[in-house]
């Protein structure tokens, strides 16, 4: 019964996970309206009966009064937000006062999205994790493939870790490549997609890297956890890396089953590891 869930507000970035929520609210029969970010979220899954509005990232303000307008209780953000351009940027007056209260040293990403659940909260919504709603996308604790890290895949994993956490504690990035023992490339503005490519062209012979993926320290679970899918294997296996490990309970996995039935493919492991 839809009586029993409040109404989702999803701020909608890019990639599938937005199309996988509102899949799953209509399932369940839960109330929801979409803020779909211009730029980002994709123009495909939004069907003139997916209840939802286009906006620029500067315009946080009319997408208060959107959520307030259609009943919103409990909102999501998820998906990709690529740095916006000037122009989506330009501001309305009420993102206009928030960047001036915020001030510069809050520019950090995860800075920035902390001021913003704080902000939403002030308008009583409260900021829930995709999580919270979908908890089977959370990363298992294990070996969750056929096929498992050998020593120097271990090896490589705990150097990762530690690059990881020095990478996450400047909120740089959340993933690491690296080859026997040899950190291969850490993740910056690219994303992990491109920081795969990238370190694919710098391997050394002998046995491939992994790529290690971990939440930030400082991060709020709320917000830009950790995800992989099917093309994170896809771009592993083009790169030449032998398997991924990710923050189990941390971070998300988007169509667990395909992923790792794709992985079993091409013979990479995928872990959920516990730092």
């Amino acid at each position: 019964m839809t009586m029993m869930y409040k109404k989702l507000g999803i701020i909608a970035g890019g990639g599938c996970l937005p199309r996988l929520l509102i899949e799953h609210c209509r399932k369940i029969g839960r109330d929801y309206f979409v803020l779909a970010i211009e730029n980002n979220a994709d123009k495909a899954v939004f069907s003139p009966d997916i209840p939802h509005q286009w906006v620029r990232i500067g315009q946080a303000g009319t997408g208060f009064k959107l959520f307030a307008e259609q009943g919103v209780e409990e909102v999501v953000m998820i998906g990709t937000i690529h740095r916006p351009s000037l122009a989506d940027l330009v501001p309305d007056l009420r993102t206009a006062t928030f960047f001036a209260k915020i001030g510069l040293k809050s520019l950090g990403d995860d800075g920035i999205l902390r001021a913003l659940i704080k902000e939403i909260e002030s308008e009583n919504m409260r900021v829930v994790a995709i999580q919270d709603v979908m908890p089977e996308l959370l990363v298992k604790s294990g070996i969750l493939t056929k096929h498992k890290p050998d020593k120097q895949a271990k090896a490589d994993i705990e150097r990762g870790i530690e690059a990881a956490r020095t990478i996450g504690k400047l909120d740089i990035g959340q993933s690491v490549v690296v080859q026997q023992g040899l950190v291969l490339g850490v993740e910056g503005i690219e994303g992990t997609d491109e920081l795969i490519k990238r370190c694919g062209a710098y391997q050394r012979k002998g046995v491939g890297g992994v790529l290690v993926k971990l939440r930030k320290p400082q991060q709020d679970m709320r917000i830009d956890l950790p995800t992989i899918g099917t093309r994170t294997i896809e771009n592993i296996y083009a790169a030449g890396l032998r398997g991924v490990a990710v923050h189990a309970g941390n971070a998300l996995i988007v169509d667990e089953p395909e992923v790792l039935k794709l992985a079993d493919k091409y013979g990479l492991f995928v872990i959920g590891i516990e730092p």
